[in-house]
């Protein structure tokens, strides 16, 4: 019995693994360049506003869209790199919880303006970039 649990639990545990390996190494990446880049933008920018956050999932979103677009259009690419580039580092560079904690800091201190904005603005534009970013690739 032990012998039929070890051996049908390797062959989908090992796939598994790799799989793992991939999506961690690609949000690890995704990650760095989300810190780098939220913290360029946001000692650049003078404004309680989270410009950095938004403009991050913004360009997380362009990407993803990007990234589907073109794994839609060529069949030649590795469910492996479609994997890593889009559960990895699109996953670990966009900061969708950031952006909800930073919402619920802006309405604690009654900011409901700026939630407003960063909430609509975040979804239209994500929205749109992923869209752009889809259709970039389908139209080359």
């Amino acid at each position: 019995m032990l012998k039929f649990c070890v051996t049908g639990f390797f062959p989908t545990f090992v796939p598994m693994l790799r799989s793992i390996f991939i999506v961690a190494l690609g949000s690890g990446i995704g990650g760095t360049l989300r810190f780098v880049m939220s913290k360029y933008i946001q000692g650049s920018v003078y404004t309680s506003f989270p410009v950095a956050t938004m403009t991050v999932n913004i360009l997380g979103c362009l990407l993803i869209g990007l990234f589907y677009g073109l794994f839609d259009r060529s069949s030649f690419l590795s469910s492996d790199l479609k994997l890593f580039l889009t559960v990895g580092l699109c996953g670990g560079f966009t900061t969708f919880s950031t952006f909800m904690n930073e919402n619920l800091q802006l309405l604690r201190i009654g900011n409901f303006i700026y939630s407003a904005l960063y909430t609509a603005g975040s979804l239209f534009f994500g929205l749109l970039a992923v869209f752009i970013g889809y259709r970039l690739i389908k139209q080359i």
